[in-house]
């Protein structure tokens, strides 16, 4: 089955660490918002092991469609979520998206 896959990279001062790896793991806030939408189906929250003050993430829905729907229909909490966690991140970057190569 293909999916549609979203990355993100992080860079978290030592003090906010906690606070990221609650708001962006895998029960965190992200998640919960992101499971009201249809076709989501998960996120990874890495830690780069080579310094820890970088994370990744790696959104996974089962197409763009359902991702641009979800969106769309959710785009205030989004951007209030996002805001709100704008003080957990010192840098973020969106390396890219796409599909799953089957």
């Amino acid at each position: 089955m293909s999916a549609y896959h979203l990355i993100w990279r992080f860079e978290v001062d030592k003090a906010c660490r906690a606070g990221f790896e609650d708001a962006y793991g895998p029960n965190g806030l992200w998640v919960d918002l992101f499971r009201q939408g249809t076709g989501y189906l998960g996120t990874e929250l890495l830690r780069d092991a080579g310094g820890a003050d970088r994370y990744v993430t790696v959104d996974h829905w089962t197409s763009r469609d359902a991702y641009q729907a979800f969106r769309a229909q959710y785009a205030a909490v989004y951007s209030a979520l996002d805001l709100r966690c704008q003080t957990l991140t010192a840098k973020e970057t969106f390396l890219g998206e796409g599909d799953s190569a089957d």
